[in-house]
């Protein structure tokens, strides 16, 4: 599956740099306006990050959410600093298709799995960030990627297998915004390891040659932010990819 991302700041659809707030690009000031036509060129399955909520929690921006989320017409997967079950009540309350929760995984894990255990393993995505290093080890960074957690992917997902993991967005860092290429072992191993999560790849994809390159990996999904709103090629040329073959 094909899933459209945009990421937000102040109402405005954002990419930042390798997770860099101050190397921040601005591409418009619509999200509806570029949810709307995702979907109209036929994503089924949408991706936002509220990056204003991932800084700090008191900034999420609920009503706006709750707007844009009422009025896209495919499912939205949202996060962006997930930090308590308060937040993930209001952003399935707000419409979140699932909710998304990247380093409250990490440092929480007991607290989290009890949130799966409540809310059913379906409404929950866990997004791991990997930071490979020379020895091939996959630790998961937190805080915005500017630390090791020095736990890896591997012990993570095994936590959360025994209260049924089914999603997990898998980020190799090193390639996130970058349009360098994606990390198509790293997914093809995890999906092989654990046959029952649905993995969802990101980062570094930035053209089509990367969506085929994913084809035969086993991940479920492909989030595609930069190369999108960057016009690298369009929605429904992945689609047409990701189910056939590369378009001409």
């Amino acid at each position: 599956m094909i899933i459209p991302a945009i990421d937000l700041i102040k109402g405005q659809v954002v990419r930042l740099y390798q997770g860099d707030y101050d190397q921040k690009t601005e591409y418009s000031d619509s999200p509806q306006a570029r949810f709307d036509e995702y979907v109209s060129q036929g994503a089924v399955q949408l991706h936002l990050v509220d990056l204003d909520g991932a800084k700090e929690t008191q900034a999420r921006q609920l009503p706006l959410l709750t707007q844009l989320l009422s009025a896209t017409e495919a499912p939205v997967q949202v996060g962006g600093g997930v930090r308590t079950e308060q937040d993930v009540a209001d952003l399935l309350a707000a419409g979140a298709s699932r909710v998304v929760i990247g380093s409250t995984a990490v440092k929480s894990p007991d607290l989290v799995a009890s949130w799966m255990e409540k809310y059913g393993p379906e409404q929950i995505v866990l997004a791991l960030d990997v930071n490979i290093d020379a020895q091939g080890n996959r630790h998961i960074a937190v805080a915005g990627w500017q630390e090791n957690s020095g736990v890896t992917i591997e012990a993570l997902i095994e936590r959360f297998l025994p209260v049924g993991l089914k999603h997990v967005l898998c980020t190799d860092i090193s390639r996130d915004g970058t349009l360098a290429g994606t990390n198509v072992e790293l997914y093809r191993d995890l999906c092989a390891r654990y046959p029952s999560v649905a993995f969802q790849a990101s980062g570094g994809i930035g053209g089509i040659q990367d969506i085929e390159a994913l084809k035969g990996s086993g991940v479920k999904g492909i989030i595609l932010g930069r190369a999108l709103l960057e016009g690298k090629f369009s929605v429904g040329d992945a689609i047409t990819c990701w189910a056939n073959g590369t378009p001409d």
